[in-house]
């Protein structure tokens, strides 16, 4: 393989990877904390693109409730994207992306 066949290779493998961060960007999950006082919009590159707190727990007082609901709703948001991406993927995506045969 010649000098210029990698680098048209190396053209190749940027497209598709700017391919597929388009593609996840588009997808978009919702995570809640337990008590659904906190919403978490995350796209499939797990950027928070937006949050939402019901108004009770914007107070000193609630301060540790707050933090609490924030990582529960992240969490949620990470495991509903997780199960988003996995309907996308066939077996052998998934067998390649652990390294099995």
């Amino acid at each position: 393989m010649g000098m210029f066949d990698q680098i048209k290779d190396l053209y190749k493998l940027q497209k598709e990877a700017k391919e597929m961060q388009k593609k996840m960007k588009q997808i978009m999950v919702e995570g809640y904390s337990d008590d659904e006082d906190v919403k978490i919009k995350m796209n499939g590159l797990q950027e928070i693109e937006s949050i939402e707190i019901d108004d009770e727990l914007m107070s000193v007082e609630n301060k540790k409730e707050l933090i609490k609901a924030f990582i529960q709703a992240v969490k949620d948001a990470q495991k509903r994207l997780q199960k988003e991406m996995a309907k996308d993927m066939d077996v052998s995506q998934i067998k390649s992306m652990l390294g099995a045969s």
